[in-house]
């Protein structure tokens, strides 16, 4: 894979992971009521979304590492891209 194919992963994992902290926590607070079971779907969704938090940072952490090691892929770069145009 392409070194900077490997970035714009990490970058977007890393995002998203972000987002998904953020997320979790609006929706715990925006989303709870006065109602039991409104609240419990609130607190459900809620851990839901953050679950996927730890998971997208550790990808994000992945695909740097493997940006490091990679090596350019032969026809992929952009001087061949734009010789082939």
């Amino acid at each position: 894979m392409n070194p900077s194919i490997c970035r714009t992963l990490s970058t977007l994992c890393f995002q998203a992971g972000i987002l998904s902290i953020v997320l979790s926590i609006w929706i715990w607070w925006f989303l709870n009521s006065e109602d039991a079971t409104q609240a419990a779907h609130a607190e459900r969704f809620g851990i839901f979304v953050g679950l996927w938090a730890p998971t997208l940072l550790i990808l994000s952490n992945r695909f740097d590492r493997y940006a490091d090691k990679a090596r350019p892929v032969p026809g992929l770069t952009a001087e061949a891209v734009d010789q082939s145009h």
